[in-house]
């Protein structure tokens, strides 16, 4: 004659905070039937996996669950049979875990490189928004600071959180707006009259570029 071990599952779910066992089969993902099979002591009627996702949902371990669904006189040759599956169980164990971390790696780079992604997109789309500003700003700042007395000298303090921003962002200007340096055609953009490479020209409209990567040339002009 099967047992009832309701009492005894009761108590357990109430430690956890189950009202119901409708509720502990939504929790742990077990159909009530094999909650009730537990309840009756019909412990080889479940699974391994089932006896698992029921201790995960009432958090204590599975032997103990085992414990309470049986009365003292079977309990150890029930632990027994339960050992040797468990056995079997950990035996492949090992390579379903290796195969699990290996998957979790490969999930964690792929996220890796789609966040690296996003912010490279991010990046580029903020700077094709600031594009006119950061071109014409600092020209327009070079010439304030040539005529202290000129309304555009106001524009100098809207450069430092552009230049914090770059700076964060590891984008840095070419050349100053003003400066006179050796004319370079991969880096610079004669806006008149022509220039030999290593001629001296003067920077007009600053360029930009971030580590390896041009992302303006700096637009110059001859002197002389």
């Amino acid at each position: 004659m099967s047992q009832d071990f309701t009492h005894r599952l009761r108590t357990l779910m109430q430690t956890v905070g189950f009202s119901s066992f409708r509720a502990l089969s939504q929790a742990s993902g077990v159909s009530e039937q094999q909650i009730r099979h537990l309840r009756r002591g019909n412990v080889t009627n479940l699974r391994v996996d089932t006896l698992l996702k029921l201790s995960q949902a009432l958090q204590v371990p599975a032997i103990e669950l085992l414990a309470v669904s049986t009365d003292s006189e079977t309990q150890n040759s029930k632990l027994s049979s339960n050992a040797a599956q468990s056995a079997t169980q950990n035996s492949t164990a090992p390579a379903e875990l290796s195969d699990l971390r290996l998957e979790y790696d490969r999930l964690q780079q792929q996220l890796a490189q789609q966040r690296q992604t996003l912010w490279e997109e991010f990046q580029q789309a903020s700077l094709q928004t600031l594009e006119s500003l950061l071109l014409q700003l600092p020209t327009a700042a070079y010439a304030a600071q040539q005529n202290p007395q000129a309304p555009a000298v106001k524009l100098l303090p809207l450069l430092r959180p552009l230049d914090r921003l770059l700076e964060e962002w590891g984008i840095e200007a070419i050349a100053a707006v003003g400066a006179e340096v050796p004319y370079d055609p991969q880096q610079q953009q004669l806006m008149t009259g022509t220039a030999q490479p290593g001629d001296v020209v003067k920077v007009r409209y600053t360029g930009y570029r971030q580590g390896d990567r041009l992302l303006y040339r700096a637009k110059v002009s001859p002197i002389g």
